[in-house]
């Protein structure tokens, strides 16, 4: 199993990088495991107090759970993956149960940031944009996806997503191993990691394949 770790601010492209890397790979071959499940359980707080919570601290996440799960599945153990809802802003009771595959995808704007769950990983990467572009890619999708007012989502970015990003998801990129610039526009950079993981699960292929003639001709 190879664990990947891709991170990088709102609205840089990471889940685009994360699409096209799996969609021309094997059906079957890669689990992707966001780091948005993962915020905090908050049913025992009144709403109101609920729609305040900073989603862009790393506070706003149960660190502990993310890298146990993970560690889980690296052991060949499945795991009820948890969900989260934005518009209540906590956890569902719903899970999502995810096997063991060859490759994990680790994503979210922190998926860097926990040295216990870094020290997990095989490859880190760290998906970048410009400043303008990721806040013109909030607008739309928060606009779009929530209904969020143009104004509320201004108020945001300079209050919130901004000094956050600066502050906690920046200076995670020096943990990379790979920095991928512009995003899911980066084609090239998109293609080498296939090509990566495609030799891994070549390798895997070949192992299982030699351990198979092994036991037969044990």
């Amino acid at each position: 199993m190879i664990i990947i770790g891709i991170a990088g601010g709102t609205g840089s492209g990471k889940t685009t990088v994360v699409r096209k890397i799996v969609e021309n790979l094997p059906e079957g071959s890669v689990a992707v495991i966001p780091q948005d499940s993962y915020y905090n359980d908050q049913s025992h707080l009144p709403l109101e107090v609920r729609k305040k919570t900073n989603f862009d601290h790393p506070d706003a996440f149960e660190w502990p759970l993310l890298a146990r799960q993970i560690e889980d599945l690296r052991q060949g153990k499945a795991i009820e993956q948890p969900t989260y809802s934005y518009l209540i802003c906590t956890r569902l009771k719903e899970t999502i149960h995810v096997e063991p595959h060859d490759v994990i995808i680790v994503e979210g704007i922190m998926a860097l940031y926990d040295k216990k769950l870094r020290d997990q990983m095989d490859l880190k990467i760290f998906v970048e944009a410009e400043p303008d572009e990721r806040l013109l890619r909030v607008i739309q999708r928060d606009m779009a996806e929530r209904g969020h007012p143009l104004e509320m989502l201004i108020d945001k970015y300079r209050n919130v997503l901004k000094p956050m990003h600066n502050q906690f998801i920046e200076p995670t990129k020096q943990y990379a191993d790979i920095i991928i610039p512009n995003g899911g526009d980066n084609q090239k950079a998109i293609n080498m990691l296939q090509m990566y993981v495609r030799s891994f699960l070549n390798e895997q292929k070949i192992m299982k394949e030699l351990r198979g003639k092994v036991g037969r001709n044990e």
